[in-house]
């Protein structure tokens, strides 16, 4: 979807970290309807969340499974058509070429979407070198953002902090998700590129992941709220 047609209240994409169905099912109750959009990672998918998902679609939410696929191409695509099936919005895989390559090929013909990891908001310089690469942060992610633009991936996850090169990159081809996002005062934990959601959304990112901020406050559902408006003032809405 082209940024100017994503609904300023669909651009926040709640993740659900918590750590039981019951536990991320009490959390939707609680937000209600200022929430529309939910990402499910590991830990909510291995306690039983994939169902959850399929509900969540059933109802008129949007789903985001961040399952950061990668494996061989054949493994890869078997299990895109599963969670095509699930209907999610977003899946995100590695942004390897040949993971993206096997990952865009079995989504054709659904409404899934691809979205590629490019490196992760934990990391930083020193984290890619000890992990072997040769590249920044910075370069890594622009290079594999070119990668995905080629392959025909539908999107790009990244830190706010590159959101701005990689938006110079694709142009509005495609979503720009971005993670990392922590409204002022928030905690920092454990991500290293981060940004308030305003900051973001200037920067050039369509949608918004944020977890700890709206799951752990004393109000999630006014938490929620809050960044709705920023969101809003940022796009003049």
């Amino acid at each position: 979807m082209q940024p100017a047609q994503i609904a300023p209240r669909d651009r926040l994409i709640v993740a659900l970290d918590l750590p039981s169905v019951a536990a991320a099912e009490a959390m939707i109750d609680r937000l209600g309807d200022s929430v529309s959009f939910y990402k499910i990672g590991y830990q909510l998918g291995y306690a039983g969340g994939l169902p959850l998902a399929k509900q969540l679609a059933g109802r008129g939410k949007k789903v985001f499974l961040d399952l950061k696929l990668h494996d061989i191409g054949n493994t890869v695509a078997r299990g895109v058509e599963s969670v095509a099936a699930l209907g999610a919005t977003f899946l995100t895989v590695h942004a390897y070429p040949q993971t993206m390559k096997a990952a865009v090929e079995a989504r054709a013909g659904t409404s899934l979407k691809i979205l590629a990891v490019t490196v992760l908001t934990s990391y930083d310089d020193n984290d890619l070198q000890a992990a072997g690469y040769g590249l920044k942060v910075s370069d890594l992610v622009e290079a594999r953002a070119r990668q995905a633009q080629a392959i025909g991936v539908d999107g790009i996850v990244s830190s706010p902090e590159e959101a701005a090169a990689i938006r110079k990159i694709v142009g509005h081809e495609m979503n720009l998700v971005t993670p990392g996002i922590r409204p002022a005062g928030s905690a920092t934990g454990d991500q290293k590129r981060i940004m308030t959601p305003a900051r973001a959304i200037a920067a050039g990112a369509d949608y918004l992941v944020v977890g700890r901020p709206v799951v752990e406050a004393d109000d999630p559902k006014a938490a929620a709220e809050a960044i709705h408006a920023e969101i809003a003032q940022a796009l003049g809405a």
